[in-house]
């Protein structure tokens, strides 16, 4: 896999609580010289980061009902269409994972189903939060987000407990096969872990390290072709 590659399989997350605008537009700037799939910004600096990145092909993502995902339907409808008005094209949405603990799985389909409607020109991604999730929830959630017609399943917000894993991802892949994506989050700063998430059947990550890894392939790739150059008679 190449550096652009790599990159392209990469929403570069700029979530972190206390990050500036200043922040954004340091890691917006950095990220313009690579394929990377979209930067995920909070609600709030949508229109900020839509205005820096200036019709130039970077996409811009966000979060709905982050990151615990209990707020009311009605409220990440609101968050949804505004997302998108002020030009986020996709849209990580934490699902209700308190009602989809309870029981109420149908009422959590139904605000998954409401929102793709709503808003059908936004590639959405539902995030399940695997670490509160056993074996069958975690497959009932799959085909939750499938019958809602999200385009991905995102196994954490990145702040809930416990880290990627690549059990949950050939878990989810087992499952989904080519009916929805995966994309995986929570703690992958790692090249090398990155690269065998991607083996393993992820289609995205989301990671506040995207920038580094990508320098870092960048890196490898012309050590490599030093190296055989080299060794050529």
């Amino acid at each position: 896999m190449t550096h652009d590659q790599l990159a392209k399989h990469i929403d570069l997350s700029l979530l972190k609580p206390d990050i500036t605008k200043r922040e954004i537009e340091d890691k917006i700037s950095a990220a313009l010289a690579y394929p990377f799939a979209s930067v995920c910004v909070p609600p709030s600096h949508v229109l900020f980061a839509v205005k820096k990145i200036d019709g130039r092909p970077l996409k811009v993502s966000t979060v709905i009902g982050f990151p615990f995902g209990y707020q009311t339907k009605e409220t990440k409808i609101a968050e949804a269409k505004q997302a998108v008005i002020e030009g986020a094209v996709e849209l990580d949405i934490v699902m209700n994972i308190s009602l989809f603990k309870s029981g109420e799985t149908s009422l959590v389909e139904q605000e998954i189903r409401e929102i793709v409607e709503i808003v059908p020109v936004a590639l959405i991604k539902v995030i399940i939060e695997c670490a509160y999730l056993d074996y069958k929830e975690k497959t009932y959630a799959l085909e939750m987000a499938v019958d809602g017609g999200a385009r991905f399943i995102k196994t954490a917000t990145g702040y809930g407990p416990g880290v990627a894993t690549l059990e949950d991802v050939k878990l989810l892949k087992e499952f989904a096969g080519d009916r929805i994506s995966i994309k995986t989050a929570g703690g992958i700063n790692d090249l090398d872990a990155a690269l065998e998430l991607i083996e393993a059947g992820t289609d995205r990550i989301g990671t506040s390290a995207g920038i580094k890894m990508v320098k870092e392939l960048k890196k490898r790739e012309a050590e490599q072709a030093k190296a055989k150059l080299a060794s050529q008679p």
